[in-house]
Formats: C-alpha cells, structure tokens, sequence
C-alpha cells in the first residue's frame, strides 16, 4: 500500500498545472557588485519573487539590450549612468513606466531625465587621488581637468573606457560640454600618454589608485569614497574648472518576459528600504533618488563641488554618444603610448 501511496503522489506532482510557477524577475544590474547582491538578497524576502542578475557596466548593457532587441532575457535595467538608459529609450530598448512614489523623487533629477527613465540616484564624477606615489614621483595633486595632461603624471592615471563605461563617457560628455569638442579632443590626446589603463568599469579606478597600481583615478566620487571607507590610503576630489555627474537609471525593458514582476522590483527599488541597501550592503554612497531616503553621511554633495548643468537629452541621445566614442575609439584610444 504504501509503494502505491507514493506512486500516486509521484503521479500528482508530475501532472502539468498541478502547481504555479514562482514568480521571477530578471535584473540587468550596473551598480557596485555588493548592491547587486543585496538586491538579489531582499527583494524575494519584501516580495516572495524571486530574482536573478546579471552585472554589467552600462556600456556593456546597453550593448547587451541592443542585440537582444528582437528576444529580450532582461525585465529590468537597475542602476547605471543615465546616458545609456535615455539612448536605451530612444531605441525602443525600454519603455518609460511611472512609479507609484514618482513624485516623492528629487524635483531636480525628474526634470533633467525628461521622462526617458526613473532617477535612481546620483553622482559626482571627479577622481581618487593617491596623493603618497604622486609624492614619490614628483608630480603635484592636479587642480584642473587640463593638469591632467602634465607629462608628470605620465603612466599614472586610470580612465574607464567609454565604450564600456557610462563613467568613462560621463567624462567624455563632460569635457565636451566644458571646453567644446575640438579643445575636449585635443586634450585627451595630451592626457592619452598618461593613462596607464583604460578599464572596464567606472569603479576600477579607484580600485587600482586603492592599491598603489596608479596615482589618479578618474571615476564617481562616491567610489572613491568606498576605497576610503576600505582602509586605503587615498583621497578624493574634483576639478576646480567644473565636473560633470550622474543620474543613475531605473528602466523596465520593453518586451520584458516577466513585466508585471519588473513592475513590482520598480516599486520595491524606489522605497526608502530598499534604497539604504545601497550604502548599508551596496557599497555605494550615492544621493538617493527618493527625498524620504536619508543620505548617506559620507556622500558626495553637489554644493561641495563645482558640478555643470549636464545636458542628458542632448548626450544621451543615440546619434550624439555613439558618434563621440566612437570619435574616441579611432582618434584617442587607437595612439599608440
């Protein structure tokens, strides 16, 4: 009796329909990899929705969008520069949706996204500084975006590729906007001697500064503050000509598979609970979209540095950043050092 007891169960647990699925999203994720993490982590406990990621630069995402067009494995966009997620709208990549808390959002940062995407935080760009080896090699703290360009700090600067890097295009956008393209172009091929490594990510560089590997690495503030909350031996700053920042993006992907559980991570991500995760177990110090979230004492502030009015339309439209780095692949990457 009980050999046919349990030939029955295995019967009824193998017939199609005898149980629902359980409910899954997918998160293209571009943030730091621990914020990733406790993501994956928290949201099924808020939800009972389960979640998969998979981390990318925005660069690297918005490459992954594009050839998934047609068949698209991603619900979400979570995090990134904002740049690729307005180019990402643009093609049709994702769809705007309005979250229930859209006007509890900072004033600021809905108007400057122009309802291409959901702010979901922000960000100074601006460089870490291993002022102890610039010591060592006689090379002075750099005050402006130019002093870069100082064969002084030949092999001693660490840039993210804008290919990418949203970070590396934000510097890119930001030289453009301060000096005009051709003046901007030009002093990347001076800076261009000076770079010991184009990375991949917009963190790495504050990671090599970290370790000693180069003495400037240009990346978000707030990453240089994560290596400084780390124990390494480095400092942080700006250029004094102006500096660029970042709107960090929330986008649902159009055609997503799972779009009412993206739906639900949208709502759940712009809470006040959910946005600590960022510097309580994200590692990332960021200026949180959502005004009910506090922010982080260690946070970058805006009135602190010399930030410009960063045009996200214009330089986040698909024809602008995709002629501009490529601009940069064939003029600056391609010299030889």
């Amino acid at each position: 009796m009980r050999r046919i007891a349990l030939v029955a169960l295995l019967l009824l647990l193998a017939v199609p329909g005898g149980a629902a699925p359980a409910q899954r999203v997918v998160v293209l994720c571009s943030p730091n990899p621990a914020w990733c993490d406790a993501i994956k982590e928290e949201f099924p406990k808020a939800t009972g929705i389960a979640l998969d990621y998979v981390r990318l630069s925005s660069g690297e995402a918005l490459a992954r969008l594009r050839a998934e067009r047609r068949n698209p494995t991603f619900d979400v966009w979570f995090g990134g520069t904002g740049d690729p997620h307005m180019v990402a709208n643009e093609e049709g990549l994702t769809e705007f949706y309005r979250p229930k808390s859209w006007n509890d959002l900072r004033r600021e940062l809905r108007e400057a996204v122009a309802g291409r995407y959901i702010p979901l935080y922000a960000g100074i760009l601006g460089w870490a500084l291993n002022e102890r080896l610039l010591r060592e090699k006689g090379a002075p703290v750099p005050r402006t975006w130019r002093d870069l360009a100082d064969p002084r700090y030949r092999r001693l600067i660490a840039y993210p590729n804008p290919n990418t890097s949203g970070t590396g295009y934000t510097m890119l956008a930001t030289l453009v906007q301060l000096y005009g393209e051709q003046e901007a172009f030009a002093l990347l091929r001076r800076i261009h001697p000076n770079v010991a490594e184009y990375t991949r990510s917009g963190a790495a560089p504050g990671q090599l500064t970290g370790r000693g590997e180069v003495a400037i690495g240009i990346t978000f503030i707030h990453d240089a503050v994560d290596q400084v909350l780390k124990g390494f031996p480095i400092g942080y700053g700006a250029p004094r000509d102006g500096t660029g920042y970042e709107i960090g993006g929330l986008s649902l992907v159009r055609g997503a598979p799972n779009r009412q559980a993206a739906i639900t991570f949208i709502e759940w991500a712009l809470t006040p609970e959910a946005q600590r995760l960022a510097a309580e177990r994200g590692e990332s110090y960021q200026i949180p979209s959502n005004t009910k979230t506090p922010v982080p004492r260690v946070a970058p502030r805006f009135e602190d540095f010399r930030v410009i009015k960063y045009d996200f339309v214009k330089y986040g439209s698909a024809a602008v950043r995709d002629r501009l780095v490529r601009r940069w692949s064939d003029e600056i990457f391609a010299l030889p050092r």
